[in-house]
């Protein structure tokens, strides 16, 4: 018996199995090595973003800030599904466990959720910095970021809990996915009761709160366009467009591809479409959002550059090192032996 055949009234399921590129041994190799450059690219871009923000003092800002958890939720997102689909390429082996089925859709949506409130509060930022900049430092405040940024992961870890919960909850009449990962929408169609209706109302409160999160942000762009047309400098307002491209241009490539992986039409599904357009939302967000923030910020390319230098890190080194040093001579000079 094929052990892709469906199983009807399955009432425990041990292991699913996702969906099988090619039978062929060097179509296989070939998705492997594509999945891995596109891997290696989305991660040493988002690592050298976190390590841009880290280390470089200039960037120690709001807005910087948001952008090294955006990395961060970018680089967790893209583990969760591109190595199982290396993994699967090379091994020809299409299982998940159950439990590593729960956990890519816990972590998926933890981070895209998380993602896109992020995103969300960028947009407030901007909208600080260039409508009310006087305030700015008043109302950004490090509290201010870290209360935002805690919420936004927070947020992210209930709605994980809450879809993982809701997807897993019901029984499945198969346990073959017609994706090459755990995909709530393909998982759904797997279920043999009306109970999957508790994550179809979940899905539609979700996306609900998106929609109402993207509406926030055109609106606060709209502002923030209005103002920037009324400032005098063309340079001033190149300059506050210039940080505000990037993060309109990230906001609607999560939202759009987003819409086109889970409200498409039914007639629209079948197996190659539904890869593509997992593919543009789960993979193609994170690979390209450090070149579309490091393309036009000079800041950002600057920390870059610095990166790269060796000689910046030996400056680093030595400031470090003399500043030990000045703090053991100050120490030494308190001690025991110098009051004697």
């Amino acid at each position: 018996m094929d052990s892709r055949s469906k199983m009807p009234n399955l009432t425990s399921t041990s292991e699913f199995l996702l969906l099988e590129y090619s039978d062929i041994r060097e179509v296989r190799i070939i998705c492997f090595f594509v999945f891995l450059t596109v891997y290696l690219t989305a991660v040493t871009g988002n690592l050298l973003i976190i390590l841009a923000v880290a280390l470089d003092q200039h960037l120690h800002t709001p807005m910087y800030f948001f952008l090294m958890n955006l990395a961060i939720l970018d680089l967790g997102s893209v583990s969760v599904t591109v190595p199982k689909a290396m993994a699967s390429s090379l091994m020809n082996n299409w299982s998940i466990s159950y439990s590593g089925c729960v956990a890519q859709v816990f972590l998926l949506l933890l981070f895209l959720q998380s993602d896109f409130f992020i995103l969300t509060i960028m947009a407030h930022d901007r909208y600080v910095a260039i409508c009310n900049p006087l305030q700015y430092e008043t109302i950004m405040h490090r509290g201010a970021c870290i209360q935002m940024t805690v919420s936004a992961w927070i947020a992210g870890i209930l709605n994980g809990v809450l879809h993982s919960g809701g997807t897993f909850f019901i029984t499945f009449c198969s346990n073959i996915i017609d994706q090459f990962f755990c995909e709530v929408p393909q998982i759904l169609k797997l279920a043999c009761s009306d109970m999957y209706l508790v994550e179809v109302a979940l899905i539609i409160f979700g996306s609900s709160l998106g929609l109402g999160c993207f509406i926030f942000i055109i609106v606060t762009y709209v502002q923030i366009f209005a103002a920037v047309l009324r400032i005098p400098s063309v340079h001033g307002q190149k300059k506050a467009i210039s940080t505000c491209l990037p993060h309109l241009t990230v906001v609607c490539l999560l939202v759009f591809s987003g819409i086109f992986a889970y409200v498409r039409p039914h007639s629209y599904s079948s197996s190659d479409l539904n890869v593509l357009f997992a593919v543009i939302y789960a993979v193609v967000p994170p690979l390209l959002n450090p070149f579309i923030y490091s393309m036009r910020n000079k800041d950002i390319k600057n920390a870059l550059l610095k990166l790269c230098d060796l000689s910046y890190f030996s400056k680093v080194g030595a400031k470090a090192e003399k500043a030990l040093a000045h703090i053991e001579a100050k120490r030494t000079s308190h001690g025991p032996g110098a009051e004697a």
